[in-house]
């Protein structure tokens, strides 16, 4: 992206020297690369949509091609969706009105925008680093846990991450090309609308976390007077604005509640009870950095070697004045600074962090053992790579082998082999919302209030299909005999189905 700037073009100290890489180290990198597209990509098609984060977003943006409501997400038929803005919601709705009602529909378009990261990721690191270096921190990136996954998982945090690394890459430009960089300017300013549209002002506080701090340490404030605050703000209000709007009109009180409830209670209250989607993800204060540990597998511990190396790793950040990996630095540990208080998190809170993580364990790891590899650094590299391409292939073979080894809490299954059994069959489920059964059944279940509720079922001609908790199969077979058989265990619920004659 020529917008990032050219490297040509930096007025500050460079940054470290470009990584020499062998010829013959090239098709490994490559392949490597290729086998995580191709895993992720059969990955998609393999794996259902489970309970209850996916499947929940999935059947959202699932209604929101059903009834054409383009403004306001329901969680149930009627019900708003207010808990998160709906840029991922279109971005799967869009997929499942081009490509059907399944799960490539509604996570495709969500994986083309992390590889639009990827490749904009790359094109701003090449600029800094060079094209070695910046092909490392992509493998880097794509092969973190958390990464792979949520670069075709249908949730926020991926349009979040894109937004808050377009803002920061940006920024960056800025500081090294000064107004001259116009268009990176804007950039920066398109980043926080995205932000705004994908998750809300978390991603304005993600972005302005490091950012602040940054410009502080180093009594760098003049760099702010290069961004075109007046036409990048008039831009991104024009970019977010509407929808905010459209939405508070549409349903009042959504702004209430999204902006007091999930962006101040659910993170500050211990079991916040105000969630009207669920539950809050009560955790111990300060566990968003084992999250983080746990999230940038194996990277996080293959590239604590470098913490072996304190008065280098020292002289690294003392030398660089133009501040690049203080920076990079800031802005990985911005989402645990933010969320180390908070009392309801989830790992992938940490994602917007990621791409900087893997382009300063590059250059640190080139600041300590040289601009050609050492065969240690070879050796766990390497031995990195392997080891999440060697999971990832191994999790798409079993899925595609014996998906019933997993404990998937997905319904799919459940509606395939009813509907084979029987014509048009009727879904029932006892105990709670299945997001997964509903979207597979395209909406078309009921949840029953109790156990007597199965005996109120309508004789309509057509096969009931009831889905129990396993401790309840044997109530239901000798509360109604033989008026169903059990199917089998599916997505943690016993199945059974009415026996209707003729089948």
């Amino acid at each position: 992206m020529a917008s990032f700037g050219d490297a040509n073009t930096v007025q500050n100290e460079p940054g470290p020297a470009a990584l020499h890489l062998k010829v013959t180290y090239l098709p490994y990198i490559y392949g490597s690369l290729f086998l995580l597209f191709i895993t992720r990509i059969v990955a998609i098609f393999l794996l259902p949509l489970t309970d209850t984060t996916e499947s929940r977003y999935g059947e959202i943006a699932r209604k929101m091609i059903e009834t054409r409501d383009f403004i306001t997400p329901q969680f149930d038929y009627g019900i708003p969706f207010w808990g998160k803005p709906p840029l991922h919601t279109w971005l799967s709705a869009a997929g499942i009105n081009l490509f059907g009602e399944n799960e490539f529909g509604a996570r495709i378009f969500i994986f083309l925008a992390a590889l639009l990261l990827l490749l904009f990721f790359y094109k701003w690191a090449k600029t800094i680093v060079g094209t070695n270096a910046a092909l490392i921190s992509v493998c880097v990136l794509s092969s973190t846990g958390l990464f792979f996954g949520a670069s075709a998982f249908v949730m926020t945090d991926l349009a979040m991450a894109f937004g808050t690394t377009l803002s920061m890459m940006a920024f960056w430009s800025i500081t090294t090309q000064g107004k001259a960089a116009r268009i990176a300017g804007h950039l920066f300013f398109v980043g926080l609308a995205i932000g705004m549209l994908a998750k809300g002002p978390v991603a304005v506080v993600l972005t302005g976390i490091p950012i602040f701090l940054w410009l502080l340490i180093g009594w760098r404030w003049r760099v702010l007077k290069n961004l075109p605050w007046i036409t990048g703000m008039l831009l991104a209000v024009v970019l977010t604005a509407p929808w905010y709007y459209l939405a508070e009109q549409k349903t009042p009180g959504f702004l209430r509640y999204f902006i007091i409830g999930e962006h101040y209670e659910r993170f500050v209250v211990s079991g916040w009870q105000g969630d009207l989607y669920g539950s809050g993800h009560s955790r111990a204060k300060g566990s968003i950095w084992l999250g983080w540990i746990l999230a940038a597998l194996p990277w996080s511990l293959i590239g604590g070697y470098v913490l072996f190396f304190p008065r280098k790793l020292r002289a690294a950040f003392r030398l660089d004045s133009a501040g690049l990996r203080s920076y990079l630095l800031l802005w990985t540990i911005a989402p645990m600074i933010l969320f180390t208080p908070a009392a309801n998190i989830l790992a992938s809170y940490v994602l917007p962090g990621l791409p900087a993580a893997a382009l300063l364990l590059t250059i640190l790891t080139i600041d300590i053992f040289g601009a050609t590899p050492t065969k240690t650094v070879r050796i766990l590299f390497g031995s990195g790579m392997a080891l999440m391409i060697g999971v990832f292939v191994l999790l798409c073979a079993v899925l595609a082998i014996s998906p019933d080894s997993l404990d998937l809490r997905s319904h799919k299954l459940t509606v395939k082999i009813a509907s084979q059994r029987v014509e048009a069959p009727v879904f029932n489920l006892l105990g709670g919302r299945s997001y997964s059964l509903e979207f597979y059944t395209k909406g078309k279940v009921q949840v029953l209030a109790d156990f007597d509720a199965i005996s109120g079922l309508a004789d309509n001609g057509k096969a009931d299909v009831l889905l129990v908790e396993p401790r309840q199969k044997a109530e239901v077979e000798q509360a109604f005999g033989d008026r169903f058989t059990y199917l089998g265990e599916f997505g943690r619920k016993a199945v059974l189905i009415e026996k209707i004659e003729g089948n």
